[in-house]
């Protein structure tokens, strides 16, 4: 998958996952199936959409593709930027 240098809208969900090894948290924010990005790609975004939401919850943000260096490729939105409750 090609690295974007743009932001875009995204539409995201929580969930939990089954494998929590190496993760932080039980609940976690993965892209929607069916659009751009597949759902085994993780989303560094604001923790309130994973604490102040149910688990299933819809999101539309603005998010682009990056990396770091070893640790692959995720989706990355702003913690401080606004986002959308879509259900």
């Amino acid at each position: 998958m090609a690295k974007d240098n743009h932001y875009e809208t995204v539409l995201v969900e929580s969930y939990i996952p089954h494998d929590l090894s190496g993760k932080h948290g039980k609940v976690h924010i993965r892209p929607v199936s069916g659009g751009k990005y597949p759902v085994t790609l993780n989303v560094e975004c604001s923790k309130k959409l994973s604490r102040n939401y149910p688990v299933g919850t819809k999101f539309k943000l603005q998010a682009k593709l990056t990396d770091r260096e070893g640790g692959g490729e995720f989706l990355y939105s702003y913690h401080g930027w606004k986002y959308e409750v879509v259900s």
